[in-house]
């Protein structure tokens, strides 16, 4: 699990410090406070870091680790790293058994993070001093793996929030089984390949569909056949006009979608992760129709009809050019409307 720490900086005003404070309560790790702010903490259940040795956590430099009457549990030291030999520096404290190390990066950000985190990972709790959302991503991200938290100076409580939903595991979806209805070809439609950053497993894929209460496992194009190579970076989406579910659970059209916009890869066990649009490809293509039942009520899909084309099931997955009635493929269902996108539980929408 990702840490999350707030810096507090002391010249910050007081009632915004209050406000960081409350923000930080539930989601955040430890809160960084200058000595004389450490009371504002007391009635908070979060633990502190400070120069002050009254703090859970004392924050101390390289120079002092040793002569500091700290145990390495109660410790964490502050590196600028500037070059290999500050590295260096981080990877003897690691290799002493300090459990924390924050650094600071002030010149590059990407390749020292890289460094330390191959080199030190399973030996200390290695925190990225950031200070911006920006950033935070960056080195929660950096070499796949990321640092193992960051130390965020942040500007609002909005702040703390976003950051504090990035590194929350992403909600599991549950899927259920819907019966095909009947498949029908459609004349020719604007449809959407959605090209990713990622590469996607058998029975990955996006949720799409016709309407926002139903949206169906649409599989990455993973599998090989006689005449087109494995795109496992691709799905073949449908036409511009229907939904996909997006990070937060909130729906788009796919028209909506460009490149750098990040989307949610799903499962067939629910299982979601996100992903990022590399591009955005709109053609003219003949499309099907797929309509489907699930506990009394229809859901359909149009997709574009191509044998690349593929819905997931339980166990499998099977292009639309094969479907038949009386077979079953995966849908998220939920009940409500959307408004823009969001969730509204108890609004009456129709859709057809």
């Amino acid at each position: 699990m990702k840490q999350l720490w707030l810096r507090i900086e002391q010249e910050t005003p007081t009632e915004l410090k209050l406000r960081l404070l409350q923000s930080a309560e539930g989601l955040c790790t430890v809160v960084v406070l200058s000595p004389n702010d450490l009371q504002l903490a007391g009635s908070l259940k979060i633990r502190t870091a400070s120069t002050d040795s009254r703090s859970d956590i004392k924050l101390i430099r390289p120079s002092d680790y040793g002569n500091s009457g700290m145990t390495t549990e109660t410790c964490a030291v502050e590196v600028v790293v500037k070059d290999a030999s500050d590295e260096a520096k981080v990877l003897e404290l690691a290799e002493r058994g300090v459990r924390y190390v924050i650094v600071q990066c002030p010149n590059w950000k990407v390749i020292p993070l890289e460094n330390l985190i191959a080199r030190i990972r399973n030996k200390s709790t290695l925190l990225a001093d950031v200070s911006d959302v920006r950033e935070a991503k960056l080195a929660l991200e950096a070499l796949e793996l990321g640092v193992d938290g960051i130390v965020l100076t942040a500007k609002s409580p909005e702040d703390v929030l976003e950051i504090g939903r990035f590194l929350r595991p992403l909600q599991e979806l549950q899927l259920a089984p819907a019966k095909v209805v009947s498949i029908r070809s459609l004349g020719s439609g604007v449809r959407v390949c959605v090209d990713t950053c990622e590469l996607m497993s058998p029975g990955e894929g996006i949720l799409v569909g016709s309407q926002s209460s139903g949206l169906f496992l649409v599989e990455a194009e993973v599998h090989r056949n006689p005449h087109v190579e494995p795109r496992p970076f691709r799905v073949n989406a449908g036409p511009v006009s229907s939904y996909v579910l997006t990070p937060g659970f909130k729906t788009r059209y796919l028209s909506e979608l460009k490149a750098g916009d990040t989307i949610l890869i799903v499962d067939r066990t629910g299982k979601t992760r996100q992903g990022h649009v590399g591009r955005i490809k709109i053609e003219r293509r003949p499309m099907f129709l797929v309509e489907t039942e699930a506990s009394g009520k229809s859901y359909s899909l149009i997709v574009q009809n191509a044998e690349t084309v593929r819905l997931v099931s339980v166990s499998a997955s099977k292009s639309v050019t094969d479907l038949a009635s009386g077979d079953e493929v995966l849908i998220f269902v939920e009940e409500g409307g959307r408004h823009f996108g969001t969730l509204v539980a108890d609004e009456l929408v129709i859709e057809r």
